[in-house]
């Protein structure tokens, strides 16, 4: 049996609706002739004749009659499933959204992103993962629907929109020596460093901005994420190296000092894959994380003042 022809359903709906072939031809824009042969393809596809004469006009045939409703959600559905998705009920939607951050992400903005979301979408969960390398395989593959962090030189097609900047500040326990002292590049590099690296690489921006002015910090432990380094300086007198904005409610109890060495800021990204780029509830999802997340006039206290 050949496949209907399902072009038709929207004339049939027309025609329906009308109950008249010169106005159901206005309106698909149509020759009056062009709909007489749809009708008689309808005819023949569905084994009814639809519409009969009936004096000067046309009534629908009992079969018709049935189609009327059916034919209408048919149509209505199909132009609902072709045409751009750009809106969500966001009290009926149901989903669970997987997000690969750092540790100092979840600590500084996540408690702030849950309440959002929940107060806008009481049926959405969100699943952190600790990002651990720099790989787009979990957002090519469906398991992250959105990472926050550095953005790789070598993402390729995964999309990426800075979110905000960020700066390294050095951290070391309440009535450490160099609360008391004016802390001076020579000073800094002379102290014992905890260094952060998920590779668990020894050297980075801070070390090459150390070489620029002719010194060498010395490195004494490398953990791999902001909590175990500050979890590390609040119980020893090794220095800590963060990201300002990163570690900020990490910091609470910690003394924060400004860099005595120029470094380069740092961007922090959301980074998704394009098949979501149009996803409505992820783009609410992104809107989330952009307004709380985004940028602000916060500074580093100077030394002395024991706040970060």
């Amino acid at each position: 049996m050949a496949r209907p022809d399902l072009n038709l359903l929207v004339t049939l709906d027309v025609l329906l609706q009308e109950g008249n072939v010169t106005r159901a031809a206005e309106r698909l824009r149509l020759s009056p002739s062009a709909m007489s042969r749809a009708l008689a393809r309808l005819r023949e596809t569905t084994g009814d004749p639809l519409l009969v004469r009936a004096g000067r006009g046309l009534v629908r045939t009992p079969h018709a009659l049935e189609l009327v409703e059916r034919v209408s959600r048919l149509v209505q559905d199909a132009e609902a499933l072709l045409s751009p998705a750009d809106t969500v009920d966001l009290g009926a939607l149901s989903r669970t959204f997987t997000l690969r951050t750092s540790d100092g992400f979840v600590e500084s903005f996540g408690p702030d992103l849950i309440s959002s979301v929940l107060e806008q979408a009481p049926g959405v969960r969100l699943r952190f993962l600790q990002k651990t390398n720099t790989d787009a395989a979990s957002l090519r593959d469906g398991t992250v629907d959105l990472e926050i962090g550095v953005a790789g030189e070598n993402i390729r097609e995964i999309h990426s929109e800075p979110v905000f900047r960020d700066r390294f500040v050095g951290v070391v326990r309440m009535g450490h020596p160099v609360t008391h002292t004016t802390i001076t590049p020579k000073r800094y590099a002379s102290g014992g460093h905890i260094r952060v690296s998920r590779r668990g690489l020894e050297r980075g921006l801070v070390d090459q901005a150390l070489t620029l002015a002719g010194l060498e910090r010395e490195i004494v432990v490398v953990v791999g994420g902001f909590a175990a380094a500050l979890a590390l300086a609040r119980a020893s007198d090794l220095i800590a190296t963060v990201p300002e904005r990163q570690t900020r409610n990490l910091r609470n109890d910690l003394w924060t000092f400004p860099l005595p060495i120029p470094t380069p800021e740092v961007t922090v990204s959301m980074l998704w894959h394009p098949r979501l780029d149009v996803d409505p509830a992820h783009r609410w999802l992104r809107t989330c994380v952009r307004r709380l997340s985004g940028e602000t006039d916060e500074t580093v206290e100077l030394p002395g003042s024991g706040l970060a």
